[in-house]
């Protein structure tokens, strides 16, 4: 069953906007953060109109109902991804938190000088430069497997990455430039096989795909709200259970703690311990009315429309002279097509694309190494969800012929 598009498109607000020229926003600009609906809007609203207090140790009537609904999200957040528990879900800022989070509790308790770290060449900074700061503090070794020329990665080099026994293996689900979906499951299991620990970014995953956690086995999960119609500023890490319950506290202060003394302090329990000080509540009732919007329109249908989608754009996107596209066909890949024209910097693409009321973003996306493979500085990137239809890719085709007139 197709989705209902312009019924969707009804419940954001900002997709009614108009830029300054009178242009009707085309928002293409998905992966950088998505737009929320009125569904997610009006639950932080009617939070902090009704219910709002501080959590977990009050008793009075606000400070239960804050604390049902902060809670309430979080079964819904991994009910969302299969986690066997919600004690399995630890709110954190954004999926960035969420990566720092592993390398700051698990990995400094864990790896130690000549220990093998394996990433991938198309990582986002987010799950780079941990490792790096890692490495440059406890002498880790970090590797890298490769990116073919046609946007996959190299998984025969992987192979004999893991011959030499890695104790962490951390990768991007889905490539915020290339939008290359990796066959998750299949690295996980090798790594397994390796004997490596294995922690996924699943920021463009996890808005676009079903995401089941356990089927795919993976060790750690890290995913942002604002990437999937919630608010900013609260993202989570799936970890199981037991390497959570081994791992030493991130944070220090309240609400970690399950008594402290003067010269001690006993950790919470999961999830609570690496959750300290007053959290972003509103944020996560935000949260979790984005998992209820998503749920209800059905992940499948949204992943299948944006396929349609993609491979609409990708198609459009090559007829046009002096366009070159990043990435794998459509059938290999998210919502995102990344281009350059021959000629002229992505910086100008996107700014005269702007004048017609065209989102896009330009840059290297906070994946520089990825772009220096393919000896570029930057990309144009026009990405797609839910509410984008195949009328706003002919309108970014037509602005980039716009474009390509103007500079000659």
């Amino acid at each position: 069953m197709t989705l209902n598009v312009e019924q969707i498109r009804k419940d954001f607000p900002i997709l009614e906007r108009e830029t300054q020229n009178g242009a009707r926003i085309i928002y293409l600009d998905s992966t950088a953060t998505s737009q929320k609906p009125a569904q997610v809007i009006e639950a932080m609203n009617d939070y902090y109109r009704r219910s709002n207090a501080n959590i977990h140790r009050g008793v009075h009537t606000l400070a239960e109902e804050a604390t049902s609904m902060y809670e309430g999200a979080r079964e819904k957040i991994a009910k969302f991804i299969n986690a066997s528990s919600s004690r399995e879900i630890i709110y954190t800022r954004n999926t960035t938190e969420s990566i720092n989070l592993v390398a700051y509790s698990w990995a400094r308790a864990n790896l130690k000088a000549g220990d093998l770290v394996v990433l991938t060449e198309m990582e986002h900074h987010s799950n780079l430069v941990p490792w790096h700061m890692l490495e440059a503090e406890r002498g880790i070794e970090l590797d890298f497997i490769p990116v073919t020329e046609d946007g996959l990665l190299d998984l025969e080099t992987y192979k004999s990455l893991l011959d030499r026994r890695p104790k962490l293996v951390s990768f991007t689900h889905m490539s915020n430039v290339l939008g290359t979906v990796n066959p998750a499951a299949e690295i996980i299991r090798l790594a397994h096989e390796a004997g490596a620990i294995v922690l996924v970014d699943g920021a463009q995953s996890v808005p676009h795909l079903t995401v089941d956690v356990q089927a795919l086995d993976a060790d750690f999960y890290a995913f942002s709200a604002h990437k999937m119609c919630g608010p900013t500023g609260i993202g989570a890490l799936y970890g199981k259970s037991s390497l959570l319950e081994a791992m030493p506290p991130f944070l220090g202060g309240g609400d970690m703690i399950k008594e402290v003394k003067l010269r001690s302090f006993r950790a919470n329990t999961l999830p609570h311990k690496f959750e300290a000080g007053t959290p972003a509540i509103a944020e996560a009732v935000g949260f979790g009315a984005a998992v209820d919007y998503l749920s209800a329109i059905g992940m499948e249908r949204i992943a299948e429309h944006e396929r349609e989608i993609t491979e609409y754009a990708l198609d459009r996107l090559e007829e046009i002279p002096g366009v070159r596209l990043f990435g794998p066909s459509a059938e290999k890949k998210g919502g995102v097509a990344a281009f350059t024209l021959e000629g002229v910097h992505p910086h100008d693409v996107a700014q005269i694309l702007d004048r017609d009321g065209i989102a896009v973003r330009a840059g290297h996306h906070c994946a520089q190494p990825l772009h220096e493979k393919f000896g570029i500085p930057a990309t144009s990137r026009a990405s797609f969800y839910l509410y984008n239809t195949k009328d706003e890719v002919d309108m970014l085709v037509n602005g980039i012929y716009k474009v390509k007139e103007m500079f000659g």
